[in-house]
């Protein structure tokens, strides 16, 4: 199996966990991320998303993850397919979220954009309707 094919293997029984546990799997993309991970997002911490930020190491990601799970429950997240070159794997798809305070539902396309390096992940970044996530995030 190619490198491009086993990294696509990875994300995908990643984002099949995520999707079956509505974001119960944050040990799993722990696991498949390097220690020393760039992780980017779209809203660069903006209000009302500030853990929506940059991250560079595995243990302070799960703050991440944590203040998401704290403030949305997903309903939902599809992946529509994957798009590998080299040590680059990008996912496309679209996801539902429905803010906690506000009971606000967003539905969004989502892209994720991963770098590979040895079978783990060393770069990330997310892409998704930031005006529709901060609009189902504000009272």
């Amino acid at each position: 199996m190619s490198s491009e094919a086993r990294n696509v293997e990875i994300l995908k029984e990643a984002y099949e966990k995520w999707h079956e546990t509505r974001g119960g799997s944050v040990d799993h993309f722990i696991d498949i991320v390097d220690e020393r991970v760039s992780f980017g997002s779209l809203p660069r911490g903006a209000a009302p998303m500030q853990f929506a930020t940059q991250y560079d190491n595995r243990e302070v990601l799960r703050s991440y993850f944590k203040e998401l799970l704290e403030q949305w429950s997903m309903n939902f997240y599809d992946v529509t397919r994957f798009i590998a070159q080299g040590d680059m794997v990008v996912m496309q798809g679209v996801c539902s979220w429905t803010h906690k305070a506000t009971g606000k539902t967003c539905e969004t396309p989502k892209v994720d954009i991963w770098r590979f390096r040895n079978g783990k992940a060393v770069e990330f970044y997310e892409l998704f309707d930031t005006a529709a996530a901060f609009a189902a995030a504000t009272a």
